[in-house]
């Protein structure tokens, strides 16, 4: 079904250093499947306090949250829903009458990719240190992982994240070869780092399992290499798939089926 915009238009909008085009062809697909008067827009704000003041102001129903602001946006909302509070990371926000609440459904969808991926609960290093690393760590320490290493260049947030899941820090990861890298960097997203590995192939080849959250491209380098290997992959559009469906869950109150939403995620793929 095909949606004209109107002034009952609802608006959605994600928020992003460098914003993809995945989530707009995830939702925007969704509506028009389920003939929603909704409408959904990726920027790349200047001004993240004016951009947040400005979904208040107009009345944008949700938004979404990226890197590099899914800490800095915390102080710019008026709750936290429990997902967001207990790891202090949000990825989504939805406005009701101008109440700012805010979630993160990046947690949920790692958990899920843990589970459905049958990882082992085995030694691992994660790369990254960030808000979206702090969900996939609090996702992990939850899901029961216990012998990690947060390997990150910014010592103080490394080793904050590291205390906080009971691991340890590293600059590098040296020769440690544990059986799961996961990368929570930039390093393979499409820009200047779009070539460089999150992990030398030394570390890549010992390992029985690769996760990237990188979501564009979804072959990173990191990804590629793991395909050529064999190794059991994770990769980063899977990971924006499942956030994406419980956005839209939140900004719309309506569950796609499971059809719908597989439909969903193919197209915003291709």
């Amino acid at each position: 079904m095909s949606i004209t915009a109107s002034r009952d238009t609802v608006l959605c909008m994600s928020l992003a250093a460098r914003p993809g085009n995945f989530g707009v062809r995830f939702h925007n697909y969704l509506y028009r499947e389920l003939g929603l008067n909704f409408y959904y827009k990726a920027f790349a704000p200047n001004d993240l306090i004016g951009a947040v003041t400005g979904m208040r102001a107009l009345g944008i129903r949700g938004c979404g949250v990226s890197m590099p602001f899914k800490e800095d946006c915390i102080a710019l909302v008026d709750e936290l829903d429990a997902s967001a509070a207990a790891i202090e990371s949000i990825n989504t926000i939805v406005n009701t009458d101008g109440h700012l609440k805010a979630y993160n459904t990046d947690y949920i969808a790692v958990a899920q990719l843990l589970d459905s991926h049958a990882v082992p609960r085995t030694a691992f290093a994660l790369r990254g240190s960030g808000g979206m690393a702090k969900a996939v760590a609090c996702a992990m320490r939850d899901a029961g992982f216990s012998d990690g290493v947060i390997v990150a260049r910014n010592r103080q947030a490394g080793e904050q994240l590291a205390a906080t899941c009971g691991w340890h820090w590293v600059p590098e990861l040296g020769a440690e070869r544990p059986a799961l890298l996961v990368n929570v960097t930039p390093l393979g997203m499409t820009g200047a780092q779009a070539d460089e590995l999150a992990f030398d192939r030394a570390a890549i080849e010992t390992a029985q399992t690769l996760f990237d959250v990188v979501a564009t491209p979804a072959e990173t380098p990191l990804i590629q290499a793991g395909r050529q290997l064999g190794k059991q992959l994770i990769t980063g559009d899977q990971v924006a798939a499942i956030q994406a469906l419980e956005q839209f869950v939140l900004y719309t109150g309506v569950r796609p089926s499971d059809e719908q939403y597989q439909r969903a995620a193919a197209f915003a793929r291709g």
